[in-house]
C-alpha cells in the first residue's frame, strides 16, 4: 500500500498507510491515550472527522477537549442529542436552534 507523509505541529513526520483513517493514525502512530482524548481534527488547517481517511500528505494537528474549538464541536453534538432525546419523550416537541454558548448548550 502506498504511504503517506503526515507532519505534527511539532515539525516532526511520521509515515501511514494512505487511507489510514485519523483516528487509527493518532493510535497507531502517536499514541492510544491521545486517540481517546481526541474530538476532531485539522488537516492542512480543514477541520474533520477522525474517522477521515489519510489520503495525501498532510499536516495534521489533533483537538482534545481542552481545545475551545474541539469543545464547541463536542457541546453542540450534545446539544443535537439532547434536542433528540426530547422529541422522542415528547413526540410533536419543536425545536428550533442549538447553539454552544460560554458555558455549555441550550435548545429553544
Amino acid at each position: 500500500m502506498e504511504q503517506i507523509t503526515v507532519r505534527l505541529p511539532d515539525g516532526s513526520e511520521r509515515q501511514a498507510a494512505r487511507g489510514t483513517s485519523v483516528r487509527e493514525f493518532i493510535a497507531e502512530k502517536i499514541g492510544p491515550g491521545l486517540a481517546k482524548a481526541a474530538v476532531v481534527a485539522r488537516l492542512d488547517g480543514e477541520m474533520v472527522d477522525l474517522s477521515r481517511p489519510l489520503e495525501s500528505d498532510t499536516r495534521l494537528e489533533v483537538l482534545t477537549t481542552k481545545s475551545p474549538e474541539a469543545l464547541e464541536i463536542a457541546r453542540h453534538d450534545a446539544a443535537h442529542v439532547m434536542a433528540s432525546i426530547v422529541q422522542r419523550l415528547y413526540p410533536g416537541t419543536q425545536v428550533t436552534i442549538g447553539p454552544t454558548v460560554e458555558d455549555g448548550f441550550y435548545y429553544d
